[in-house]
């Protein structure tokens, strides 16, 4: 029985005509709404016709994540007083509840990509709705894109509906084709801001790392928020880790505490949404309750301030979570929680100076992340440079240079960029394709099922109690009743499914149920992690140090039982900014014939000549990636190497290698003069154009050179002249555009200093008497520095005429009291130059 009182109370339903209109008319609409206002519960209920009495239609509402699909469909379905899998249904990865009524079903935003990759056209689907799309995930992004590409090729039926819990959408209006934004407004109540920094020093969040005196201060403000306030308190930290050590410290209140994130199991998600019977609760939550969940009862927010974002160091290969400040909007979001029922409070654990200092929006996941399952989908779909997919924002050229080789690598594409059909079904797989090559390629190896255990280990990292070698953690969730275990144990079947289907060999399927040629756990689990991760197969050097194939250094903890591994394969691993090396957080054993296997496109074995430790290394060398397995001097190495290794110098430490004196520094200084006042045929000698122009003016001595001593011989000045325009004639011109010197009045021949903005020349005030104008270089004034007889600088101009005139008088009085001996006329454009005294001038 359809619960019309819960309905008629969903704020949003004021809004629902208008977005019905906009939807008939444009076939598309983005529709803002507060969270809490039933945008997720109720309009897909009117849209498919289940409500309201229009006609009935086929929904697919997209989530960002698994928990608030499953919330999203059990509300709906309790909304019309059924259960999950009837009229309205869910499918999340490795849980599916849809019946043959089921008219809406909720998804979660991969398993729609997913869907698009098998059915383009959407068959069967009238509506689909991107919920929370304000959250920039990088999955809804790429979702709407292939959406709109199909409704404007094969499907223009197809409705859409941008759903998003702030008004910031604009930009989804223009990307859905100027459509129209309908707006609905819940019943906001006031909410008190009290600010409550800490009292201490707390270090910044880096890496995952949060400091600990922080989440200390978080507990005891929800200690505070308890005893100063009525009702439910929910309070955000920002991942699983710190949920669990604030739940520690809150041992003891007077109320139930409970934690809300994706691992959480269902049944404790559900006591949550379902509100409290009675008694006061804590809500430790992700920013999932940010707008994805509604928590009935709460009155105060207590809010860290931080949240978990994707980072990626693509030069290293290293992909992870990260602890940012969070953005105001989501401040202003988290805070609204307070006030969804009645006036509430939040409490702010940071300064108020601060807030103004916070970025507006989180950052769009398709700008930090790491986009190799994205340029998969991108490939899958036809658009390997996704340039013609319509997104909001542009994904990084070097971030997508970055994925396209790890694709290349795992065999996901080919060299056009295009999709291989091993790309395809890597793609179905619904992992990473590090974890799509790992599962295929261990499957053949150590069996289909003891692949599919360790690539369930990977997906969803194991609780830190589990320790950080990989095989212990396996055999921990294998025996564990915990709910890591149990979802591990769901994935795990889940792969072991998938990997029957998606393996067409007969080998491939076999060893879905069987096992391969690695028999121990240890072995098996290694060489899994290692096709996972082949940059990061890593030999020992010392004192729980490694070195991984990417070049990067790694430091497992103090403690760690692999700190006497020779070899790793490192599963998770961060590096914070300051540090050096990267910190292991989950790593599995391995052999060096492992590693060779895993990592085998990365072997070099060959003459290897480079710039090293400031001059030319040549050695014979057989390494994998960065991990030198053997090395041995190279006598003759070949010449076209040794000059590309001195050109690496030269780019390094800049043409200072070569020997400069003082006159050939002061022609390329001219030279520079030359080209930045007249241009061409005036050559550029800037660091750069210099070595891109290696060819023109240090050959042929730099093809003779065999090590850095050899290069500090050759003369740069006699090299630079090379690339003086001798062809057009104009290097005869050289010491009429650029001289060295100068001659001023009284005969000396001044040197003319280029190295400035101005041509500048220092001359001795009295050399100057008579000369009436600035002299000019290249029809530039120089920079004209007057010095006393002593040679001090006695003033500066570009504009002798006006000196002469305003500011000689001053100079005058200041040098005839210091330099009685000189001639100091009153008129100087009349007196001749000198060099002398006045006493020297009368013998003379």
């Amino acid at each position: 029985m359809i619960r019309t009182d819960a309905l008629a109370q969903l704020p949003v339903r004021t809004a629902v005509p208008s977005l019905e209109r906009a939807l008939d008319e444009r076939g598309a609409a983005v529709l803002c709404a507060p969270p809490g206002t039933g945008k997720t519960t109720l309009v897909p209920l009117v849209l498919a016709g289940l409500t309201g009495g229009g006609p009935l239609r086929r929904v697919l509402v997209a989530e960002p994540r698994r928990i608030a699909a499953r919330a999203a469909a059990r509300r709906m379905a309790w909304l019309l007083g059924e259960r999950t899998g009837g009229r309205v249904g869910f499918t999340v990865r490795g849980e599916r509840a849809v019946g043959p009524d089921t008219v809406v079903e909720v998804v979660t935003t991969g398993v729609l990509l997913q869907r698009l990759q098998r059915d383009q056209e959407m068959s069967g689907v009238d509506v689909v709705v991107i919920d929370e799309c304000h959250e920039r995930h990088l999955d809804a992004d790429t979702a709407a894109a292939f959406l709109l590409d199909v409704r404007g090729t094969i499907r223009p039926d197809l409705r859409l509906v941008a759903a998003s819990a702030t008004t910031d959408a604009e930009g989804w209006a223009r990307l859905l084709g100027d459509a129209p934004v309908v707006e609905a407004h819940g019943v906001s109540h006031p909410v008190e801001v009290v600010w409550a920094p800490p009292a201490g020093t707390v270090r910044p969040p880096h890496g995952m790392r949060v400091d600990p005196a922080l989440l200390t201060h978080v507990a005891a403000v929800v200690r505070r928020a308890l005893a100063e306030r009525d009702g439910d308190v929910l309070c955000f930290l920002p991942g699983v880790g710190e949920i669990g050590r604030v739940a520690g410290q809150l041992a003891g209140v007077d109320a139930e505490v409970l934690q809300v994130h994706g691992r959480a199991p269902a049944a404790v998600q559900d006591a949550v949404l379902a509100g409290s019977p009675g008694g006061r609760r804590v809500v430790l939550a992700t920013s999932v309750a940010e707008s994805s969940l509604t928590v009935p009862g709460v009155r105060v927010v207590v809010d860290s301030g931080l949240a978990r974002e994707p980072r990626t160091d693509h030069a290293r290969g290293l992909a992870a979570l990260t602890t940012v400040r969070a953005s105001r909007a989501a401040g202003r979001q988290r805070a609204g929680r307070a006030g969804r029922e009645a006036p509430g409070a939040v409490y702010r654990c940071w300064e108020e100076a601060e807030d103004g200092r916070l970025a507006p929006f989180p950052s769009p996941e398709i700008k930090v992340a790491d986009l190799a399952a994205f340029a998969l989908q991108a490939a899958c779909w036809g658009d390997p440079d996704a340039s013609g997919l319509a997104l909001l924002d542009t994904p990084p050229a070097g971030a997508l240079a970055a994925a396209r080789e790890v694709l290349g690598a795992v065999g996901a594409v080919g060299t056009e960029g295009r999709a291989t059909s091993r790309g395809v079904r890597m793609s179905r797989l619904g992992l990473h394709p590090r974890l799509a090559r790992a599962l295929l390629d261990g499957a053949d190896e150590v069996g289909g099922r003891a692949a599919a255990e360790v690539v369930a280990l990977l997906s969803e990292e194991p609780p830190r109690e589990y320790g950080d070698d990989l095989a212990h953690a396996l055999r921990t969730a294998r025996r564990g009743g915990d709910g890591y275990a149990a979802r591990w144990r769901q994935e795990v079947r889940r792969l072991s499914q998938s990997l029957g289907t998606a393996t067409n060999s007969a080998k491939g399927s076999a060893n879905a149920t069987g096992s391969g040629a690695v028999g121990s756990d240890d072995a098996a689990v290694g060489l899994v992690a290692a096709l996972a991760f082949p940059e990061r197969v890593a030999r020992a050097r010392g004192e729980g140090a490694f070195l991984m194939a990417s070049g990067t250094g790694a430091e497992l903890r103090d403690g760690s039982r692999l700190r006497s591994a020779p070899w790793l394969a490192v599963a998770v691993a961060d590096r914070p900014s300051h540090a050096a090396s990267a910190r292991v957080r989950l790593a599995a054993v391995i052999d060096e014939s492992t590693a060779l296997v895993a990592a085998g496109h990365l072997r070099f074995s060959g003459e290897e000549v480079r710039w090293a430790g400031g001059d030319v290394v040549a050695r014979s060398v057989d390494r994998l990636g960065a991990v030198e397995l053997s090395v041995r001097p190279l006598r003759r190495p070949a010449p076209e190497l040794v000059r590309g290794a001195l050109l690496e110098g030269l780019r390094r430490e800049g043409p200072g290698l070569l020997r400069w004196n003082r006159d050939s520094e002061q022609l390329r200084l001219r030279l520079a003069f030359l080209h930045r006042v007249l241009g061409a045929p005036w050559p550029d000698v800037s660091d750069g154009a210099l070595l891109a122009r290696a060819d023109e003016w240090l050959e042929p001595e730099l093809s003779r050179a065999g090590r850095r001593s050899d290069l500090a011989r050759i003369d740069a000045g006699q090299a630079v002249r090379r690339l003086l325009p001798w062809a057009t004639g104009d290097a005869g011109r050289l010491d009429e555009l650029a001289p060295e010197r100068i001659e001023v009045p009284s005969g000396s021949r001044i040197r003319v200093e280029y190295g400035g903005q101005q041509p500048v020349l220092a001359v001795k005030l009295q050399e100057l008497f008579g000369l009436r104008e600035t002299p000019r270089v290249a029809g530039v004034p120089v920079l004209v520095h007057l010095l006393s007889p002593a040679g001090r600088p006695a003033a500066v101009t570009a504009d002798l005429a006006s000196f002469w005139r305003e500011g000689y008088k001053g100079v005058r009085a200041e040098l005839r009291g210091r330099y009685p001996k000189h001639p100091w006329p009153e008129d100087p454009t009349t007196m001749e130059a000198t060099r002398f005294t006045t006493a020297r001038l009368r013998r003379d």
